[in-house]
Formats: C-alpha cells, sequence, structure tokens
C-alpha cells in the first residue's frame, strides 16, 4: 500500500478516536435532574356558590373493657367429726402382800436407807479399784450366821432389824447398812451386821435385846470394790477381787467389808449396788 494513503488512514483513525473521547467525557459530566413533584392545590370556590358545611369529627372508639376473670370458688372443707374421748384405764387392782412365814423378817427396802452416808465418797469410776481411809463411826451391831443359800435373806433381815430396835429406842440411824464377815467356810459363813448411828446412848435403852450391842465400823486404809448387779451375782465379783490382789502383790485382812449402797427386793433384783471394802495388812 502506499504511503500517503497510510499516513492518511492513520491520520483519520487518530481523529475518530479523539472525538469518540470527547463524546465519553461530555456524556461524563452531564447529569439529568429529576422531575420535581407537581403541587396541586384545590381551585376556588365559584363566585356565589354556597360553602359547604365541614364534616364532623368522628371520636375515636373507646377500647374495649375487658372483664377481670372471676376466681373459681374453693371447695367445700369436708367438716372432720371431732375424736371420740378416750376412756380412763380402770383403777389397777390391788395386789395383796405375799404371805410372810412366822419369824421371818422381811427384808430392808432401799427407801429404808435413802439419804444416809456412806463410809467413803462414791468412786469416780465405779469399773475400777480405789483406795479410800475409813473413819470409824458408831453403830449398832448384831452377830449372826447363814449358809451360802440364805445368806442375802439373812444379813437383810439383820439390818431391819437393827433399824427396828434403833427406831423403838430413838437413836438415829445415819449410815448404809454394813456386813462385816468374821469366818467363812464352804457350808457358810459367820457375820456381824452394823448399822452407823449419830451418837451411842449414854446408857442402855430398856428393852433393848440382849444380842444387840453398840460399837464402830472398820477404821483405817482398805481397798474398795463396787458390785452393781444382782446378789446372785456376787461370787464373779469376789473372784475379780481375788484375781487384783494377786496381780499386785497385796496381802489383806482375812475379814472384809459390805456395805449396802442400795439394797434389792431379793436376791436377782439388778438394782442392788454394795461396796467391798479389804483391808491391807
Amino acid at each position: 500500500m502506499p504511503l500517503d494513503i497510510i499516513i492518511r488512514r492513520l491520520g483519520l483513525t487518530a481523529a475518530i478516536a479523539a472525538m469518540a473521547a470527547g463524546l465519553a467525557t461530555a456524556s461524563a459530566q452531564t447529569t439529568v435532574a429529576p422531575p420535581r413533584p407537581v403541587e396541586t392545590q384545590p381551585l376556588p370556590p365559584l363566585p356565589g356558590a354556597p360553602v359547604p358545611p365541614a364534616a364532623p369529627a368522628v371520636p375515636a372508639a373507646p377500647p374495649p373493657t375487658v372483664a377481670a376473670p372471676t376466681p373459681p370458688a374453693p371447695p367445700p372443707v369436708a367438716q372432720t367429726p371431732p375424736p371420740a374421748p378416750i376412756p380412763p384405764p380402770p383403777p389397777a387392782a390391788a395386789v395383796p402382800p405375799l404371805p410372810v412365814p412366822p419369824g421371818t423378817v422381811p427384808p430392808t427396802p432401799p427407801a429404808a436407807v435413802a439419804g444416809q452416808e456412806t463410809l467413803a465418797p462414791p468412786p469416780a469410776d465405779s469399773s475400777t479399784p480405789d483406795t479410800v481411809e475409813l473413819a470409824a463411826r458408831p453403830a449398832a451391831t448384831l452377830r449372826g450366821q447363814a449358809t451360802w443359800d440364805e445368806g442375802y435373806d439373812k444379813l437383810t433381815q439383820s439390818f431391819q432389824r437393827l433399824q427396828s430396835e434403833m427406831d423403838k429406842a430413838g437413836v438415829r440411824v445415819t449410815g448404809k447398812p454394813l456386813a462385816t464377815f468374821l469366818e467363812t467356810d464352804d457350808m457358810g459363813f459367820r457375820f456381824q451386821a452394823l448399822l452407823p448411828v449419830a451418837t451411842p446412848p449414854a446408857t442402855r435403852p430398856p428393852g433393848l435385846p440382849a444380842d444387840i450391842a453398840f460399837g464402830s465400823t472398820p477404821a483405817g486404809k482398805a481397798i474398795r470394790f463396787v458390785h452393781k448387779a444382782p446378789y446372785d451375782d456376787i461370787d464373779s465379783t469376789y473372784e475379780a477381787v481375788s484375781a487384783y490382789l494377786d496381780t499386785k502383790g497385796i496381802e489383806v485382812k482375812d475379814n472384809f467389808t459390805e456395805e449396802y449402797v442400795a439394797i434389792g427386793s431379793s436376791p436377782g433384783d439388778t438394782g442392788l449396788e454394795l461396796y467391798i471394802y479389804v483391808q491391807p495388812k
């Protein structure tokens, strides 16, 4: 192709490109405003025409009234009839006392020696032997003997007799009943029953039986053991006494003393309590 034609085509092409660029720039800079809303006003009334009355204002309807729900009625309460009165128990029938054989003195009940003092204050621990110092006290005395089977009855009968004779003589009893065992063998024992008193009478009371005398309770150092069980079980306590003395290597006097803190109603009474005093040599 000739050179002049090429130049002309190049010039024409450049001119067309320049024109297109100008149109694009003009189009980007031109902004079309959006149309404005048309304001409308009512036409004025014709001359001489009547003016229509304004429409009355319609009041707003009041909100509907909602009635409060009525609570349900409580169910009827069942009336419980009052309990029937409990009839009082029938009076207990009096139990007649058991007959006492002639010549037998009943044992001293626990109340007969209530409030009287023991030879030594009660131990802090009844399960452990303790050492006490005994002071001699005046006492009414009565000697007797018994087999092992009748031992409890013989002892309590002697206490009862001493109490009765002191009441007759007007002598005040101040201590618990005691029994000092003087001799023992396989068949039985000999004993001296004692009842501590405030003051022995200056002269022997008239009518006092010849076998009742006045003396004193044991005095000096003693080892005390406590027996809280029926008298029928006292052998087990004496076995414990012997074992304790053997273990400690203590030699004691042949006689020993029982002090009846609480006398039971029978040899099998679990309420019986007594102190056993043994005195070292």
